[in-house]
């Protein structure tokens, strides 16, 4: 099995981002997998260019998408991405898309390929918070989401796609009150866990247990 996985440069006036450093952190085979590790913009459009030229290269089987979601306790894999772009912030070319859709021909929304629950619990079994996450925001994470579930839904059916959100580390939280970090070699603990239950549920159902929100 290949895997290309993906972290996001830093935005939003961060220094760093955890998503990519943790992808750094990743060792190039995990459970027999070949791991591809790419830094991607965090720009609408141009991050799909990077991602889409990124699978014709490495014909990977599976593309997991990392971003940060800083306010998060927990790791939480995406359960869904939806078409309408509406940045709440400019991207780092200044573009803000505000309520317009990713793909003008492409569906209302995507499910991913990946086992989410089967993924959180994995995060959770090797110690570090996990959940189930139903929404993943409308800025580029959303974005990166959509654009390769479109790609696999219009191109690539054999590829299965996802996304995982992680939270800040420490020291993007020193100067913020009041909002949940988690350490990088944690991030990169769970996200090496995600990925041998990806591995380990390769043509198999997702688990069936509670990971659902109230809200």
């Amino acid at each position: 099995m290949k895997l290309l996985v993906t972290g996001f440069d830093p935005f939003g006036g961060e220094k760093i981002n955890p998503a990519l450093e943790a992808v750094r952190g990743l060792a190039d085979s995990i459970k027999g997998a070949e791991i591809k590790k790419l830094e991607i913009p965090t720009v609408f459009g141009k991050s799909a260019e990077v991602v889409r030229a990124a699978i014709e290269e490495f014909h990977p089987d599976v593309v997991l998408n990392v971003g940060q979601a800083g306010g998060r306790f927990a790791m939480t894999p995406e359960r869904v991405a939806i078409n309408v772009d509406d940045a709440r912030i400019p991207d780092n070319e200044g573009n803000q898309p505000i309520d317009e859709a990713i793909q003008e021909q492409g569906k209302a929304a995507y499910f991913t390929q990946l086992p989410v629950k089967a993924i959180a619990t994995a995060i959770k079994a090797a110690g570090i918070p996990g959940a189930v996450s139903n929404t993943a925001g409308t800025f580029v994470c959303n974005h990166i989401m959509y654009q390769v579930q479109y790609l696999i839904d219009t191109q690539y059916p054999a590829i299965k796609g996802g996304f995982i959100h992680v939270p800040f580390i420490p020291e993007q939280v020193v100067d913020k009150s009041n909002l949940p970090f988690m350490n990088l070699t944690d991030i990169t603990k769970g996200l090496t866990a995600a990925i041998e239950a990806i591995v380990a549920f390769e043509g198999k159902e997702d688990l069936k247990e509670i990971g659902g929100a109230i809200y």
